[in-house]
């Protein structure tokens, strides 16, 4: 895995969030799995601690990714755009981890901690004192995209209650939450390669 792309966003209507969700899980994942160098996603919904209600987790080949022409010219959320909110996109330096790296089994759960707005000087404190109670944590500097947070922590979970989480502290803007897998883990292995064109009506802004 060279890239982590990871979409935390929430949902504002409640009447359509299962439609959404159906959408999402299935036509969205497998739309831009077909496109060049998205390689696995998998999609989580915020079970306890404090977060966005939806994470996706995508791997990459390469920032290549988002200037493909199959990219720029057939991505969004579409009809839902006006019902996703607090969005944003983030782009990682997966480093040496593997493409399964991240994959939760349905049973299980990803435990994520986020630095929203925090300096990355005040993030690596931060992750230094976390660390030492979370040895297993695996750290990802932010390289592109939004910038929302300058580094994430990423556990996977064969447990759900198995996070533990430190207590509050006072002004940093520290974020920990466990999800819990809403779809399977997909590999672009298992996505048709025809194109994807013909599902734009049916929606998918990258997320």
């Amino acid at each position: 895995m060279a890239f982590v792309y990871i979409v935390r966003c929430n949902f504002n209507e409640p009447e359509k969030e299962q439609a959404w969700n159906a959408w999402y899980s299935g036509p969205k994942i497998m739309q831009m799995l077909a496109k060049p160098y998205f390689r696995s996603c998998q999609r989580f919904r915020l079970a306890s601690g404090e977060g966005r209600d939806y994470l996706a987790l995508w791997a990459v080949q390469s920032p290549e990714a988002f200037r493909t022409r199959e990219y720029a010219s057939d991505w969004g959320f579409f009809e839902w755009a006006r019902n996703v909110t607090d969005w944003s996109r983030d782009l990682f330096d997966g480093g040496l981890a593997s493409e399964t790296a991240f994959a939760v089994a349905a049973q299980g759960a990803l435990h994520v901690v986020t630095f929203d707005g925090m300096t990355r000087e005040d993030a690596d404190m931060a992750r230094a004192v976390i660390s030492e109670s979370k040895p297993r944590m695996i750290w990802l500097p932010v390289v592109g995209l939004d910038r929302h947070t300058p580094m994430i922590g990423l556990e996977p979970l064969s447990d759900p209650n198995g996070a533990r989480y430190r207590g509050r502290d006072g002004g940093q803007r520290v974020r920990e939450a466990v999800y819990r897998p809403i779809s399977e883990w997909y590999a672009a292995s298992m996505a048709p390669q025809a194109p994807a064109q013909r599902d734009h009506a049916g929606g998918s802004k990258q997320g």
